[in-house]
């Protein structure tokens, strides 16, 4: 008698926020079968159909990991492999003392997602307010600050006590207040509108920066769909997207990557300006990587945070986008997959731009973030990216990310840290 064990796959719930793990074959769920050789089980199972079924669930469960992996693939192939060619290329040559990492944590914050009522809102808005400051209470990086979180708010979501909770935490030096926006079917006068009221809206609890020609922010799209990007056209409407934005004072957009959805461009691993007809659907596919010695002050600038093809246990594949989620919680393998891409400015390689994002009013979310998932990708990031000789860790919020990233093309070195308020100041709530 032999005890044969069938591992049928199973599927666990996916929380928003793109998770992309999978694993080939997955074994979630197992049953004792007893077989004698040459005899059918209680269950009529012989050896050779046990054999069979068990060679059948793994082509099954490796045709949907296969699936899943290659959702979308076409939309990002050719720019991941310019990426590695790059990535190769480069390797670790003209860098000369101690590389700096530059680490932000960009979060798609809606407090009130899955349509709860206002009470459960406050609530999420309000385990943030306790938690993130014990979270952080004992972390800091080279410059002696804890870690820094951005918050991309929507504007569809505003309720005074929600953009109140979080300037509470800006004053406390904990992060800073960006723009989220979920919108459908829009016109360009229409989303312009929104865009107002969503502006005068978080910039009356002090958020956001000014400068003389009004506010400056960045900038994160609601369900991916960036300059009308899907390919149905849903959740958007406006193809020229990306010059209304500058227009009213956007300065970079913190959207990708978003694979495996539709709406990812092949511009991979990159800060990059986009190029071409900036009034076309889907502008941002088109650009010119950021490099020292050339900007633009008339459009703005794409940060996209790390993409990659990793694996995951000894046989799985992964699409590795940065999402830190509930049932995707960081690792420190994860983390030294982000750093590994080695997003930069061409020519300032020592400077590496680390964007990973999250849903984090989410409360599995959240509580991952405050837990063990994120006090070990923090103690990664703090031993292997900030020992002083060979790495240097800067917590930075997402405006300081970008003016790191402009005084780079603008020809700027030493410590990253002496440029984080280089060309946008910080908003008065922090002041």
């Amino acid at each position: 008698m032999i005890a044969a064990r069938v591992s049928v796959p199973t599927k666990t719930p996916v929380q928003r926020g793109h998770s992309s793990r999978w694993t080939c074959p997955t074994a979630r769920r197992t049953r004792a079968i007893p077989v004698q050789r040459g005899q059918a089980s209680d269950d009529g199972i012989t050896e050779e159909r046990y054999g069979s079924t068990i060679l059948s669930l793994a082509r099954v469960a490796c045709g949907r990991v296969l699936s899943r992996l290659t959702r979308n693939l076409h939309t990002w192939a050719r720019g991941y492999a310019r990426h590695l060619a790059r990535r190769a290329v480069r390797g670790g040559a003209g860098v000369a003392g101690p590389r700096h990492l530059l680490f932000a944590l960009c979060d798609h914050y809606e407090p009130l997602w899955g349509k709860v009522d206002d009470a459960t809102g406050r609530a999420r808005v309000e385990a943030w307010v306790d938690g993130y400051p014990r979270m952080a209470r004992e972390l800091r990086d080279a410059d002696g600050r804890p870690p820094r979180h951005s918050w991309f708010f929507p504007g569809e979501e505003y309720r005074p006590e929600f953009l109140d909770g979080l300037a509470g935490l800006a004053r406390g030096g904990f992060g800073e207040v960006e723009v989220h926006l979920h919108h459908d079917g829009d016109t360009r006068d229409t989303l312009r509108a929104k865009l107002d009221d969503t502006l005068r809206l978080l910039g009356g609890h002090g958020h956001l920066s000014r400068d003389a020609g009004g506010y400056r922010w960045a900038f994160i799209h609601g369900n991916w769909c960036l300059a009308n990007g899907r390919p149905d056209r849903r959740w958007c409407g406006v193809d020229d997207e990306l010059p209304l934005l500058h227009e009213l004072g956007c300065y970079a957009d913190f959207t990708f990557p978003s694979a495996p959805d539709p709406c990812q461009s092949d511009m991979v691993d990159l800060i990059y300006w986009p190029t071409g007809d900036l009034t076309r659907r889907r502008s941002y596919d088109a650009g010119e990587p950021a490099r020292v010695g050339a900007a633009h002050d008339d459009r703005l600038l794409m940060i996209t945070g790390p993409l990659a093809l990793t694996r995951k246990g000894s046989l799985g594949v992964r699409i590795e986008n940065g999402a830190l989620t509930g049932n995707d919680p960081p690792t420190p393998a994860r983390v030294r997959t982000w750093v590994d891409q080695g997003i930069c400015v061409e020519g300032r390689p020592e400077w590496v731009f680390v964007k990973v994002h999250t849903h984090g009013a989410l409360e599995q979310t959240a509580a991952s973030l405050f837990g063990d998932p994120g006090r070990a990708m923090h103690d990664t990031l703090a031993r292997d990216y900030n020992d002083g000789e060979r790495w240097r860790l800067h917590y930075v919020t997402a405006r300081e990310m970008y003016n790191v990233a402009r005084a780079a093309m603008d020809g700027k070195g030493g410590d990253p840290n002496a440029w984080f308020d280089y060309l946008v100041p910080p908003p008065p709530v922090c002041s």
